[in-house]
């Protein structure tokens, strides 16, 4: 091989040069100076000498002067012992917080938090979490390890490796994803200026790079007794906040509790997509329970001040309820399948599969008399791919069901009444359910089904207390503003006001269809015959011709909001055969996949 160096080099450096390279790469050398064309001296490998693991010209790059023109032999080179230190340091950081906070995880039911990131990533060759990197190991190093110089005696109860809270990259079910993990065996979870200052880059990078964000919360709150420079500040915890509204969608924000979120902590999980909380470990509220007591001398649990019962029962700030860790697990799993990695991505698709039961009967599923409850998951179970129907918030205001399921492997957002729940009237809590999931839906462009079966919204002093009129006024936004494809079907009753909220025809769905047994009308029959004709039928003496007469009533009025005339005066686009309804949904969904709704130019509403 040729080799040139710079011009003025000696000849006895050239001759150097020359019979080193020889010897380390077992063949010829010929050492050239500047523009010369003869060569300055060359050299020939000793005898017996090949080319060196690792060799040849690629590996071998020429020696410049700043190295003094000698080249190093890679097989001698290792780690130092600065390398060696600092992996020291960093295993111990990974070991987490003071050792009797860790020993206590296991009374609690709880994984040690890297344990708990191996359980949602997978595991590295070394059995460590597999993540693609981690951000800020280091944080709060110089004030607690004794390998700080500004550290005079290292106290065991003191410890404060990475701050307290974890973040980074991984993947997770095939999907790239930013998380944020808090360790509760530094001080409870709490959150200080350096773990603060992590939580806001990951957020920000997330904002940028368009990835989902998971948030493993398990954190007491704001570290009191560090307050400075985290609290009030520009950049400090009020900007998580502000930093979620700015993801909020933009990617997909999933937050699992672990434990006790209380204060500053429990806005996260208020203010992701989606929560889950883990039975028996998870609590959130605004204050702790003993906090609670000082203030208003209320004595009370955890749990019973904000636990996975409060909030998924009675106040709507959670979607679910996992059994265990591997629980939350799979159900964080399953909520990412339906959803897009950012705003500008289309939803997942997988292969279709057949409902779990026959299309064909989906008309006995149907009570023919429309106030006779049943079950809308057996209508579902016949609509949609099995297994595939993930229902969110169950048993907060359950006179409507919503979740994500899969029709011919194609995404949709669910809302259904639930006639089996108080036949199926909208009440208050109902109403902000389904008008926030449906928000939610449409801003990660995921195509909404209505599946209507209610006789309105619900009256009464008691539900006028609850803010009907509000709830109810905030639903009908949302299906008014949604961008995404929608159908409606009217499944049996659309009475009142109800139609309204249920994508009916004044909200320009793609489709609006109704099987057999749909009614659309102000009211029911029995409501509006009671209204208009209460004094005539009052007036006839005889109890069964006045019966008769209400009968009769009822069957005219019944004619007029029957489904036949409404498709006969195409108020509805098409009247269904109940088997047929799968299919036709599968094919709307399809053909309108790529529609584009225009909404009024303004900067937005005033209603959310």
């Amino acid at each position: 091989m040729q080799l040139r160096i710079e011009a003025g080099a000696t000849e006895a450096e050239a001759s150097a040069i020359a019979a080193a390279l020889a010897e380390h790469l077992g063949e010829s050398v010929e050492v050239v100076a500047g523009d010369d064309e003869e060569p300055l001296a060359t050299a020939d490998p000793p005898a017996g000498a090949g080319a060196k693991p690792g060799g040849g010209a690629a590996s071998a790059p020429a020696p410049s002067e700043s190295d003094g023109g000698h080249e190093a032999d890679s097989d001698d080179l290792g780690p130092t012992d600065r390398e060696r230190e600092l992996r020291e340091q960093i295993a111990d950081i990974r070991e987490g917080g003071p050792p009797k906070y860790r020993e206590r995880l296991d009374e609690q039911g709880k994984r040690f938090v890297r344990d708990r990131l191996a359980l949602w990533f997978g595991e590295d060759g070394d059995g460590a979490a597999d993540l693609d990197f981690e951000d800020g190991t280091f944080a709060h190093f110089d004030a607690w390890h004794p390998d700080s110089p500004e550290v005079e005696e290292a106290d065991p109860d003191t410890r404060l490796p990475a701050d307290g809270l974890l973040t980074g990259a991984a993947e997770f079910e095939g999907r790239s994803v930013h998380f944020m993990a808090n360790d509760f065996t530094v001080k409870a979870g709490s959150m200080a200026e350096r773990g603060v200052e992590k939580f806001l880059r990951m957020q920000q990078r997330a904002l940028q790079s368009k990835r989902p964000v998971l948030y493993l919360m398990d954190s007491s709150g704001g570290r009191i007794d560090q307050q400075t420079g985290f609290f009030a500040n520009r950049e400090g915890i009020g900007k998580y906040y502000f930093n979620h509204s700015m993801l909020s969608g933009r990617v997909p924000q999933i937050c699992v509790l672990y434990g006790p979120c209380f204060a500053g902590a429990a806005y996260t999980p208020v203010f992701a997509d989606f929560t889950i909380m883990v039975e028996g470990m998870a609590s959130m509220a605004i204050a702790s329970p003993r906090m609670v007591e000082m203030v208003t001398g209320e004595e009370i649990t955890a749990a019973e001040l904000g636990g996975p019962e409060i909030h998924t029962r009675h106040s709507g700030s959670a979607d679910l309820i996992a059994r265990d860790e591997e629980h939350a697990r799979e159900l964080a799993a399953q909520l990412l399948s339906y959803l897009p990695d950012s705003v500008d991505d289309q939803p997942p698709r997988q292969e279709p599969v057949a409902p779990a039961a026959s299309p064909a009967g989906i008309d006995s599923v149907i009570p023919e008399h429309p106030d006779k409850g049943y079950d809308m998951h057996d209508l579902l179970e016949r609509v949609v791919d099995a297994d595939s129907f993930l229902e969110l918030r169950p048993e907060y205001g359950p006179e409507i069901v919503t979740g994500f399921a899969r029709i011919d492997g194609r995404t949709v957002a669910v809302v259904a009444n639930q006639p089996a729940r108080r036949a199926g009237a909208i009440f208050p809590d109902a109403a902000r359910k389904a008008a926030e999931f449906s928000w939610t839906a449409d801003a990660y462009g995921i195509p909404l089904l209505y599946l209507c079966d209610t006789p309105g919204f619900m009256a009464g002093s008691q539900v006028e207390k609850e803010g009907i009129l509000e709830a109810g006024k905030k639903f009908i936004y949302a299906t008014s503003s949604a961008t995404v494809p929608q159908q409606t079907v009217v499944v049996r009753k659309a009475y009142g006001a109800g139609i309204y909220a249920m994508g009916g025809p004044a909200y320009d769905p793609e489709s609006v269809l109704a099987l057999p047994s749909g009614e659309i009308g102000i009211m029911g029959p029995e409501a509006a015959i009671n209204a208009v004709y209460a004094r005539k039928l009052a007036a006839i003496d005889d109890e069964e011709e006045r019966e008769q007469r209400a009968d009769e009533l009822r069957e005219e009025y019944r004619e007029d909001i029957d489904a036949k005339r409404m498709a006969s005066e195409v108020v509805i686009d098409e009247l269904i055969p109940p088997s047929d309804l799968r299919a036709e949904l599968a094919a709307r969904f399809a053909f309108y996949e790529d529609v584009e709704t225009e909404l009024p130019d303004k900067k937005h509403g005033t209603v959310l």
